[in-house]
C-alpha cells in the first residue's frame, strides 16, 4: 500500500488508466502519453514510481494495470472528478470543455466530505431528468442577464 498521497500529476495517471481501459484490464503506454499529452519516457518514468508506490503493474513495453490499492486511489479520483464535472456543466452550465478541465484542477484539492456532499447535491437535483427546478432556471437567467428576478424568493420557497 502506498505510504504517502499521491500527487496530483500521480492521481492524473492512475485516472487515465481507469479512463482508458474501457472494461478491459490493461492499457498501453502510448495510449497514456496520447491522453494526457506528454511523452512516452514522461509516462514510463511516472508508472515506474507508481509501481514502486504498488499502484500499478507494468512491464517494459508490456501494458499497463492497476493493483488493488491503484485501482481503489483510480475509483476515487475519477469520482471526485465526475462530480465536480456534473457540478458545473449540469448545475452552473459550464461548457463541457472548460468543466472538464477545471473538475480534472479541482479533484485534487477536494476533501472527501465536500466531494461526497456535492455527489449528493447534483444527484438530488438532478433526480427528475424532466424537471428542471425553478430555482436553478432563476439562477440560469441570473446568470444571463445579471437580475435576481421578483418572483424567485416566494416561487422557490413554495417548490
Amino acid at each position: 500500500m502506498m505510504e504517502t498521497k499521491p500527487t496530483a500529476r500521480m492521481e492524473d495517471y492512475l485516472e487515465s488508466i481507469i479512463m482508458l481501459r474501457e472494461g478491459k484490464e490493461a492499457v498501453r503506454v502510448s495510449q497514456m502519453s496520447q491522453a494526457l499529452g506528454v511523452k512516452m519516457p514522461s509516462v514510463t518514468g511516472a508508472l515506474k514510481k507508481l509501481s514502486d508506490e504498488g499502484l500499478v503493474e507494468h512491464q517494459r513495453y508490456g501494458r499497463v494495470q492497476l493493483t488493488p490499492d491503484g485501482e481503489k486511489v483510480a475509483r476515487d479520483v475519477f469520482r471526485r472528478h465526475e462530480a465536480l464535472r456534473r457540478f458545473l456543466e449540469e448545475i452552473l452550465s459550464v461548457d463541457a470543455d472548460t468543466a472538464a478541465d477545471d473538475a480534472c484542477k479541482m479533484e485534487h484539492v477536494i476533501s472527501p466530505l465536500t466531494q461526497k456532499r456535492l455527489a449528493k447535491f447534483i444527484d438530488f437535483v438532478l433526480s427528475r431528468p424532466n424537471v428542471h427546478p425553478y430555482w436553478l432556471k432563476m439562477f440560469e437567467r441570473y446568470v444571463n442577464y445579471g437580475e435576481i428576478p421578483d418572483e424567485c424568493p416566494e416561487k422557490c420557497l413554495e417548490e
